[in-house]
């Protein structure tokens, strides 16, 4: 297994986010309409579906061997009770097993639990990312505390910053299903669209959850990766354009001098500034302040980081360092 180190400093990450003409994300309790919030009519997209682009991603495109494995857990056609009990048979400890020959099956000790849950962090990037439930098959893993894997980045909804209004649109097909429509000249269908909606949503990296499921630097990297990509591997017909028009990630880094390392690590590992006034300090405005016709494109919206200057500094928050890995400043149309 790899012996490189959790990640030590905190981050927190802020994903901006365009649709144009497309179903971000479908509600399949309202038949897959855009996912609407119902006193607001701000658009939502799940965290669930946002991890699901980033599982794409990295099976799409695993990094090079650098001593872990990036399998994908929660992928289509996966049994997840089948890989856990892989992991069960990879862990078994040989001594133990013979002592248990000819005994009445008894659960397993917490010891070969963890050796399970530390052996599904090192196989599936996933796992060690946003965790999992793993107490769902073998008895090994049932009322186990390893049974739940907390996962050090975790997503919030995302929304959108104003009521988007979804359209229903009728689409017509020449060829049929049954052969009994092979009369028809064509068959009708409906799919939904928003026309244009900007979102963000937050992720928040803990390195106290990283130590505990192996999640490292270059796990990291991978993430960050994946989010810049977010959309560009995963167009369809029905999610339109989509497009990341920002990713600024907050790193916490500290405030103590060399001389005081040991108070440093311990300032990145918590955090050097509350998450939100964080995010605060980015502000996102509709040009048109009367707001007397719908933003149509990014080019509608202002974005300003405030307080910071191009190396990622700030005297607000000096023990943080913003990266713009997408900057939603560098719009040459605005």
């Amino acid at each position: 297994m790899s012996t490189s180190q959790p990640i030590a400093h905190r981050h927190d990450i802020l994903i901006l986010f365009e649709v144009t003409n497309g179903n971000p994300n479908g509600d399949p309790d309202s038949g897959n309409q855009p996912r609407v919030d119902a006193l607001s009519q701000r658009g939502l997209v799940s965290d669930v579906c946002l991890k699901r682009k980033i599982r794409n991603y990295v099976e799409l495109f695993p990094p090079t061997a650098n001593g872990k494995i990036h399998k994908i857990l929660v992928r289509q056609g996966a049994v997840l009770n089948r890989e856990q009990e892989k992991a069960v048979e990879a862990t078994k400890d040989p001594e133990a097993a013979e002592k248990e020959k000819g005994k009445a099956k008894v659960k397993s000790d917490g010891d070969h639990a963890r050796r399970v849950k530390d052996w599904l962090c090192h196989e599936f990037f996933d796992v060690r990312t946003f965790g999992a439930v793993i107490s769902t098959g073998s008895e090994v893993m049932k009322g186990s505390a390893y049974g739940q894997i907390r996962g050090p980045a975790q997503f919030s909804f995302g929304q959108s910053f104003d009521p988007i209004s979804p359209q229903e649109i009728t689409i017509t097909r020449c060829a049929v299903t049954k052969e009994e429509d092979a009369a028809k000249e064509r068959t009708m269908g409906q799919k939904y669209i928003v026309p244009y909606g900007l979102y963000a949503a937050r992720c928040y990296v803990s390195p106290a959850f990283a130590e505990n499921t192996g999640f490292d630097q270059a796990d990291f990297d991978l993430l960050v990766e994946a989010l810049s990509h977010l959309f560009e591997h995963d167009r369809s017909a029905a999610r339109g354009d989509m497009v990341v028009r920002g990713l600024l990630d907050f790193e916490h880094v500290g405030t103590q001098a060399e001389s005081n390392a040991e108070q440093n690590r311990r300032e990145a590992k918590l955090g050097c500034a509350h998450a939100h006034e964080l995010f605060e300090s980015v502000s996102v405005d509709l040009k048109d302040k009367d707001k007397t016709r719908p933003p149509q494109s990014f080019t509608d919206y202002t974005v300003k980081v405030d307080g910071w200057d191009r190396e990622g500094r700030s005297t607000r928050f000096p023990g943080v360092v913003l990266h713009r890995r997408v900057d939603p400043e560098r719009n040459p149309s605005t």
